[in-house]
């Protein structure tokens, strides 16, 4: 019973896959000359030619066809073994500080799906304002923050852009009071400095009506009519709805989300995790 190395399928895959010895070589890490000896010492297992040496092109001989499908399917099997086995060794605690608005949004779906990839990760996570994230990191409290903050000195990464809107209740009329009453949160916070850049930088003339200290109270007070205030579009929760840009409101510019580290070199566990947020987050 003869056995066929895995590395001399995924040479060949590989080959196929990307039209040629030498790109295959520059994506797997080895020369032209090297990639050619493998496939001829997988063409002297399978006894057969693979490839077509006649054609410019990368085709494929009837066996050509047959091994490649056999092995997409081995190296499937293979790296989803490989796979397996790293969710079941990979296990500790994550201390992960998110914003206030995504914690009550879609990150606790993202956050779900990266605790059934690895059930044995427990996973401590804090919710407050980004300012006070990264101080906490700064004390050496949290492993890794998501934050709006693109001024800390802790070791980031630039995550994803998010879409700043304006939002109010979806009956409530501010048009006839000659100034835009604004729910805020405390000094620090990236949406209340960016809105009152925003409208100071329009001359437009605003009043602060409410101040709370966390997003649900930011929330309610927007819900029940006291004002408006701007959240990423990806956060805007049922019940509000967002403004279209006016003379009254002017347009929002992006924010910067990063995914700050403890440290330069995080354990693969806050790498592990890091990844699946960035990933699950743009995709």
């Amino acid at each position: 019973m003869k056995n066929f190395p895995t590395e001399l399928l995924r040479s060949f895959v590989a080959v196929v896959e990307h039209g040629g010895f030498s790109q295959a070589g520059n994506i797997i890490g080895r020369s032209q000359p090297a990639m050619s000896l493998q496939i001829k010492r997988l063409e002297t297992l399978v006894g057969g030619e693979l490839i077509r040496r006649s054609s410019r092109d990368v085709v494929l001989t009837e066996m050509g066809v047959l091994v490649l499908d056999y092995g997409r399917r081995i190296l499937g099997l293979n790296d989803e073994l490989q796979h397996r086995l790293e969710q079941s060794q990979l296990s500790g605690t994550v201390r992960l500080g998110i914003p206030n608005e995504f914690a009550m949004s879609y990150l606790p779906q993202i956050l779900a799906g990266f605790t059934r990839r690895y059930p044995d990760v427990c996973l401590e996570v804090v919710s407050q304002l980004s300012r006070d994230l990264l101080n906490e990191q700064k004390a050496q409290q949290l492993d890794l923050v998501i934050a709006f903050n693109e001024q800390s000195e802790a070791p980031a990464s630039a995550a994803w852009t998010e879409e700043l809107v304006w939002v109010q209740s979806s009956d409530a009329q501010f048009e006839h009071q000659g100034y835009l009453p604004l729910v805020v949160a405390p000094q620090g916070c990236m949406y209340r400095d960016r809105m009152l850049e925003t409208l100071d930088q329009e001359s437009a003339r605003w009043q602060i009506v409410y101040t709370g200290t966390s997003y649900g109270g930011i929330r309610a007070a927007v819900l029940a009519g006291l004002g408006v205030t701007a959240l990423a579009r990806s956060t805007v929760p049922t019940g509000l709805k967002i403004i279209k840009q006016s003379n009254l409101l002017p347009e929002l510019k992006n924010a910067r989300v990063s995914l700050h580290f403890l440290s330069n070199n995080p354990n693969e566990l806050v790498r592990r995790l890091a990844d699946f947020i960035l990933q699950s987050a743009t995709t």
